[in-house]
């Protein structure tokens, strides 16, 4: 089986980036972060024509816990940076039988 190292995330956004969404690239996932970096540039100008502007960044993932991550998190900046993340979502439950909150996979 092989490890992923890295994920890469690419968002079109709308030319003032009021409007953006994550695009699908030919591969996306990498077993190291310098595949990953090398990729960036060739998966950003496969997408050009989805959106008037395309950011892209690799995501580092720890081997050891990639089955747990469970979503990406991500946000364009007004000046047009990625901020981005893959995270594992903990569900707990309280004690007291309440019901737990859901956590969806979302944009911050």
């Amino acid at each position: 089986m092989e490890h992923i190292a890295a994920v890469l995330l690419v968002i079109g956004c709308s030319s003032n980036i009021t409007e953006c969404r994550e695009l699908n690239v030919p591969v996306s996932v990498f077993e190291t972060a310098a595949e990953c970096t090398a990729e960036r540039p060739f998966a950003m100008s496969d997408v050009r024509s989805q959106a008037a502007r395309i950011v892209a960044k690799c995501l580092p993932v720890d081997p050891a816990l990639e089955d747990d991550y469970d979503q990406i998190v991500w946000n364009v900046g007004p000046d047009g940076t990625l901020d981005a993340s893959v995270e594992i979502s903990n569900l707990v439950v309280a004690s007291n039988g309440a019901r737990p909150e859901k956590d969806y996979l979302s944009q911050q």
